[in-house]
C-alpha cells in the first residue's frame, strides 16, 4: 500500500447494514401485514436495474432518493400495501437511516488518522451526510454518484473520487464488499481492498472472498485498518 494517500469506500452493505435497516422501517410501518425482509430485498432488487437506465443514457442522471422513491412504488403495488403519501415519504428514507456493522465507525476513526477517507457510493451527500451523523464518521469528503452524475461500476465515478483529492488513482484504496464493485475500481486504475460481509442479504448470503483479484483481503473493517 506504499504510495496511497485516500481511502473511499462503498458503503450499502459495506459499512451499513441496509437489509435490517430497511426491513425495520417496514415492520414499523405496517406490522405483519408485509414481511418485511422481503419487501426490503425486493426493493434492493430494483436498485441496479434502474441504476442501469442511468448509466445507458436512457434517463438523466437523478439522485438516488428519486431512484428509490421510483422503485418504491413499484414494490408497495407488487406487495399489494395502500400506503399513502407520507408514509411513502417516511419510508423512502429508510435509508438515511440505516446503522453501521459494529466493527465499522471504530476503524474508520482509526484510518482517518492515517488517509483521507470518504464514500465513494451510489448514494446522495445528503444520504451519506444523514449515515455519517447517524454513525458518527467523519469524512474528509463526500465523493460518488452525485459527483460524477453517473453511478458505478462506471469508471469515471471512481476517477473523479481520486481526481476530487488531487490523487493519482493509484494513489486511493477502494473498499468494498463486492467483487463486482473492485473489479470495475481496479480497471479505473485503483487500487482495491475487499471487506467480507457475509450476511448482508441475510445470514449467510453475502460475499465471503473476493472473486477477482484485489491488493487486500480483510475478514471486516478493523482488520483493514490492522493490516494498513
Amino acid at each position: 500500500m506504499q504510495g496511497v494517500r485516500a481511502v473511499v469506500f462503498d458503503v450499502f452493505g459495506t459499512l451499513v447494514d441496509w437489509r435490517r435497516g430497511v426491513a425495520r422501517d417496514v415492520q414499523a410501518l405496517f406490522g405483519d401485514t408485509v414481511d418485511a425482509d422481503a419487501f426490503a430485498d425486493a426493493w434492493r432488487d430494483e436498485y441496479q436495474p434502474t441504476m442501469e437506465e442511468v448509466r445507458t443514457g436512457r434517463m438523466p442522471f437523478s439522485k438516488l432518493d428519486a431512484l428509490h422513491r421510483r422503485n418504491l412504488d413499484r414494490v408497495l403495488a407488487r406487495f399489494d400495501v395502500d400506503a399513502h403519501e407520507s408514509q411513502r415519504v417516511v419510508l423512502n428514507l429508510a435509508w438515511h437511516r440505516l446503522d453501521a456493522w459494529p466493527d465499522v465507525t471504530p476503524a474508520l476513526a482509526r484510518l482517518r488518522t492515517m488517509y483521507l477517507v470518504a464514500p465513494c457510493s451510489n448514494g446522495n451527500i445528503s444520504l451519506m451526510v444523514d449515515l455519517a451523523r447517524r454513525n458518527d464518521w467523519h469524512w474528509d469528503a463526500i465523493l460518488g454518484a452525485e459527483i460524477a452524475r453517473d453511478y458505478k461500476p462506471k469508471l469515471e465515478v471512481y476517477r473523479t473520487a481520486a481526481a476530487a483529492f488531487d490523487c493519482a488513482p493509484q494513489e486511493v484504496l477502494m473498499v468494498a464488499a463486492h467483487s463486482s464493485d473492485l473489479a470495475a475500481a481496479a480497471q479505473a486504475g485503483l487500487r482495491t481492498a475487499f471487506v467480507a460481509r457475509p450476511d448482508e442479504h441475510g445470514p449467510g448470503r453475502g460475499e465471503t472472498a473476493p472473486a477477482v483479484p484485489v491488493d487486500l483481503v480483510a475478514r471486516d473493517l478493523g482488520d483493514l485498518a490492522d493490516q494498513l
